[in-house]
């Protein structure tokens, strides 16, 4: 991350009040960005948005990305130099659940975000968040790679596979890399892993139900503990995030495109055994049991290629699994002592930060730029 890149710039976060979002704003503060965002109310109760008082930091309107009009005003008038979009229906049950919503908000969301921008009229680097789900889940062992194909058998990710169509089709038809000199908009795609950290409510999602129950001193009933996916803290992922929207200004027609973000251990941990963590760091003997009753049909196994991020971003986890858990750990631990859950942000930040410049350091960064 570029502190000088991110000074004083105008940033604009669709969904910042949800749980990546909130992290996202407290994150571009701290690099003194200046942070617009356009987002429902917080969508849990409690929200890290609401106790890192998050609204104190960024101009924040509440709106729905399905709302063209509202959202165009809103782009219009703060005029960013960067876009992150983040909102999204996130939650694969959810999507089962309420598949109109999750295909309104993931797909139109994602024209009206674009369509804004064009409506515009001015040039900006646009981040389009999708997830690692995106991809068309062969299940096969070897992790999937950008050039691997869409797809999805579930509402939420083929909603997010035709987030990453739409995106394409907005690039070449209105905004070619061709004639980046014209238009001045570049887009790219970020696909990200599991992402966990503190102050994460999120219903049906492994470290958000886990953390929730273990304060409640209670096991966590998993459906799949056998299910294996690509964890990463969140400060790594954003920090990807962050590195993309950086390249992508300064090499639009090398950097447009798609980028996956995972952690280093490509092999992925199962659910099993990153409760098992959580459960030894939190001092619970029985920290899960398992929910034997018939749920929809979830994917087993999912594995991400991050070599490109590697090799052309000179991104790389900087917390491997372990350690991203110990963080959650001690956030939550924090949080239940009656720490500011702001603080416990902004040292688990500055902690991050000052791992990221020690990495820097290391011999072994020298042919990557992790900074």
């Amino acid at each position: 991350m570029n502190r000088e890149y991110w000074s004083n710039r105008r940033v604009f976060v669709t969904g910042h009040t949800g749980f990546k979002g909130s992290w996202l704003c407290l994150l571009l503060a701290s690099l003194g960005a200046r942070v617009k965002g356009y987002a429902l109310a917080p969508p849990t109760q409690p929200s890290l948005y609401a106790l890192g008082r998050v609204e104190e930091l960024v101009e924040s309107d509440n709106g729905d990305i399905r709302d063209l009009d509202g959202l165009a005003r809103c782009v219009e008038s703060f005029a960013p130099e960067v876009v992150f979009h983040m909102a999204a229906q996130s939650v694969v049950l959810r999507s089962h659940e309420d598949p109109v919503e999750t295909y309104s908000t993931n797909v139109i969301g994602t024209v009206h975000v674009l369509e804004s921008i064009r409506r515009m009229g001015r040039g900006c680097t646009v981040v389009n968040v999708t997830t690692d789900k995106c991809y068309e889940n062969m299940g096969w062992v070897w992790p999937y790679r950008e050039t691997d194909r869409l797809g999805g058998r579930d509402p939420y990710s083929s909603s997010k596979a035709c987030a990453e169509l739409v995106g394409d089709a907005y690039r070449a038809s209105f905004f070619p890399v061709s004639q980046l000199a014209k238009h001045g908009v570049a887009i790219a795609s970020a696909r990200a892993g599991n992402v966990i950290g503190g102050g994460d409510w999120t219903p049906r999602q492994l470290v958000a139900e886990t953390m929730s129950a273990f304060l409640q001193g209670r096991p966590v009933a998993l459906r799949q503990p056998q299910a294996v996916r690509p964890w990463q803290h969140v400060l790594d992922c954003l920090r990807g995030y962050l590195m993309l929207a950086e390249a992508l200004a300064g090499d639009a027609a090398g950097v447009s495109g798609a980028w996956n973000f995972g952690p280093a251990d490509a092999g992925g941990w199962t659910v099993g055994r990153v409760v098992d963590a959580l459960g030894s760091l939190w001092g619970m003997d029985t920290p899960w049991v398992h929910d034997a009753a018939e749920h929809v049909r979830e994917e087993p196994l999912l594995r991400l290629d991050t070599g490109k991020s590697a090799a052309y971003l000179g991104w790389r986890c900087i917390l491997p699994t372990d350690q991203a858990l110990r963080s959650v750990v001690a956030w939550y631990r924090g949080y239940r002592d009656g720490r500011d859950p702001r603080e416990l942000c902004r040292d688990q930040i500055a902690d991050f930060c000052a791992r990221v410049e020690e990495a820097t350091q290391a011999p072994s960064a020298a042919s990557h730029r992790v900074v």
